[in-house]
């Protein structure tokens, strides 16, 4: 290891994020130090925790980071693929985490649990995605898929998209969702329209709607609460 190259244990002892971390828990440290800690060395020119305060400054902190590919974490200088794949590997561990308990047999009995289910993976999306969850007869979540990526609009979503995963599966109702990039999820008429289309549909083929809710940034709108379902 070169001489110049500064790593964690080179502070002093108060300094260090790792001794702070066994001391008093990962709550009492900053998220450049817990990045840090991932990076464990600096370079030749600054220590490590300048390197990871810089990486966060780039990506203007934690939210844009958590979409950052390899390719844009490794364009910083002093982080090659080794360290930009700890972050990553970090990164996708939290997101797992954040999900364990919408895993098997997940069952929605409201719209609160609806958009529990999802807000983690949707609240972040830049665009639009339109969400089916496929339900049995208890309302256990058994299969989710993304039917549309793309501005909402009635002649786009087609019904046959999002019943023909329903039959597939032999699901007993299906629970739409999509996303308001803005973090409004004030309905359009475009998602009413939408709405009421699935909703006559499902009559047909025997399979409910049981509501379609907006996304946004950490809200929701349920269009069966407000009467479209």
């Amino acid at each position: 290891m070169s001489t110049n190259t500064l790593m964690i244990r080179d502070f002093p002892q108060d300094e260090r994020p790792r001794e702070r971390f066994i001391q008093h828990g990962p709550q009492s440290l900053s998220n450049h130090e817990l990045i840090a800690i991932l990076l464990r060395t600096g370079t030749k020119d600054e220590s490590v925790l300048q390197l990871s305060n810089r990486l966060l400054t780039h990506f203007e902190g934690l939210r844009m980071l958590k979409s950052a590919t390899l390719e844009e974490i490794t364009e910083i200088k002093g982080i090659g693929a080794a360290k930009a794949i700890q972050i990553l590997a970090a990164v996708e561990i939290g997101r797992r985490i954040a999900n364990l308990n919408n895993t098997d047999r997940y069952a929605i009995r409201s719209p609160e649990d609806g958009a529990k289910y999802v807000m983690n993976d949707m609240r972040f999306l830049t665009q639009e995605h339109f969400v089916c969850l496929y339900l049995n007869t208890k309302n256990q979540v058994i299969h989710k898929q993304t039917v549309f990526i793309g501005s909402l609009n009635a002649s786009i979503v087609h019904p046959r998209e999002v019943f023909r995963e329903a039959l597939k599966r032999s699901a007993a109702s299906v629970i739409a969702l999509h996303n308001h990039p803005s973090g409004d999820p004030s309905p359009s008429r475009e998602d009413i329209e939408v709405t009421k289309r699935l909703v006559e549909c499902g009559k047909i083929i025997g399979i409910d709607l049981l509501d379609h809710l907006i996304i946004g940034e950490n809200k929701f709108v349920s269009l069966k609460e407000k009467g479209y379902v």
